[in-house]
């Protein structure tokens, strides 16, 4: 498990630090979870209610909802948001579904059309994740008034010189080459990743 930087320098150095690294007590400290209706995330938003925290569900909806209801396992669409919201009522936490297709089509898909017709071979979830999973998720959670943004992702967080690199977990067997195929400074203050080693 990897855990944020203190938000608050100037917090008293009485106070205890909660386990994702804030001084203040968890019911005091918003966390946004990012929920892609899989395990991975639903278990981090169980873990986190569990243990005290302020948990707030958001759900990325890539596709037109028409087309994408069916589709299981298709990232951030139909069947999947339906699993996040059932999860997130099951936790009686809120939770948000995000209608990001515009997004995803001007930032994602349009570049992977462009650099196909270059004659590159782009690999879309890695430009996703470089700006609507991370970039726009992180916005969004700062808009909720969150103190950190948590994800199903097996990553290492390592800080360093006030921010933050994420890198692939422990465990080389879990981690996705895809997600982590480039490390991003993230910031320090608003960024957690859970389920890592």
């Amino acid at each position: 498990m990897t855990t944020a930087s203190p938000r608050h320098s100037d917090a008293s150095s009485d106070a205890a630090v909660n386990s994702l690294g804030f001084a203040k007590p968890p019911a005091d400290t918003r966390v946004v979870v990012a929920m892609s209706g899989g395990v991975d995330s639903s278990v981090t938003a169980a873990l986190l209610h569990e243990q005290g925290y302020e948990v707030v569900g958001i759900t990325l909806q890539l596709y037109d909802h028409g087309v994408a209801i069916q589709a299981k396992g298709a990232c951030c669409a139909g069947a999947d948001i339906h699993d996040a919201r059932t999860v997130a009522g099951r936790l009686g936490i809120p939770h948000y579904v995000l209608d990001y297709e515009g997004r995803f089509h001007d930032q994602v898909m349009q570049d992977f059309a462009d650099s196909y017709l270059r004659g590159e071979t782009p690999i879309p979830c890695v430009r996703c994740n470089q700006t609507v999973k991370f970039t726009d998720l992180l916005k969004t959670a700062r808009d909720l008034g969150a103190d950190c943004l948590a994800t199903g992702h097996y990553v290492q967080r390592i800080d360093a010189d006030g921010s933050a690199e994420l890198h692939r977990g422990a465990d080389p067997s879990r981690t996705s080459p895809i997600s982590c195929s480039r490390r991003r400074r993230t910031s320090s203050t608003i960024c957690a990743f859970r389920l890592a080693g």
